[in-house]
């Protein structure tokens, strides 16, 4: 059988090792390439929503690489904020910024609210398309209940990871082991969505 690649549509180097640790039974004769390794260069997210982000980022690595691409956009709701940084989770700090300026910034924004109002979720789309031009694109949804600490802990992930606690788990994201991450995460949640129905579809697939 011919090995068949999907693009991952994401540069973030800590994102894909994530989301390809989660597809690697997705099919044995299936590859996850990075658009990168095939020439695709970054595209602005000039969308308003998480899905529209997305699809911008698959359609443009689909129409660079000629291949079926899968993109993944993601971030951080916290209730009180009004649903901030959402969409802008990467940049809430300004273009470039770091995580640890990300998370000052919310920190800061959150500063004197009392714990029990620090109620936020982390919310994921995935897309996928079979080519540039897809009409009726597979998108795929998971979200993360949680709430914002104000003080950074563990090591482990990346963003928001050290500030996002869970009851659940009485630890915050990034103290969870990445196995247990990926099988909780909204990342994992719309991931394995995705694993399934791609599965199913593979007829289908170009």
């Amino acid at each position: 059988m011919a090995n068949k690649k999907l693009v991952l549509a994401s540069n973030n180097k800590k994102k894909i090792a994530e989301i390809q640790a989660i597809l690697a039974d997705i099919g044995a004769d299936v590859s996850i390439v990075t658009q990168a390794s095939v020439g695709v260069e970054e595209i602005p997210e000039n969308g308003l929503s998480f899905v529209e982000n997305a699809l911008i980022k698959a359609r443009n690595a689909a129409k660079g690489s000629g291949l079926p691409a899968i993109a993944d956009d993601s971030g951080l709701e916290v209730d009180i904020l009004k649903g901030a940084p959402g969409i802008y989770s990467a940049r809430y700090a300004g273009e470039n910024a770091s995580d640890e300026d990300n998370n000052q910034k919310l920190l800061k924004a959150l500063s004197g609210i009392e714990p029990k109002k620090r109620t936020a979720r982390f919310y994921c789309a995935i897309v996928y398309l079979r080519h540039e031009l897809d009409p009726t694109p597979l998108i795929c949804t998971g979200t993360w209940e949680g709430r914002i600490i104000n003080k950074a802990q563990g090591a482990n992930g990346f963003g928001y990871d050290p500030l996002f606690y869970l009851p659940s788990h009485q630890c915050t994201s990034a103290e969870l082991a990445p196995e247990t991450k990926s099988q909780i995460s909204h990342r994992g949640q719309a991931l394995r969505i995705f694993a399934e129905r791609y599965r199913s579809m593979r007829g289908d697939s170009v």
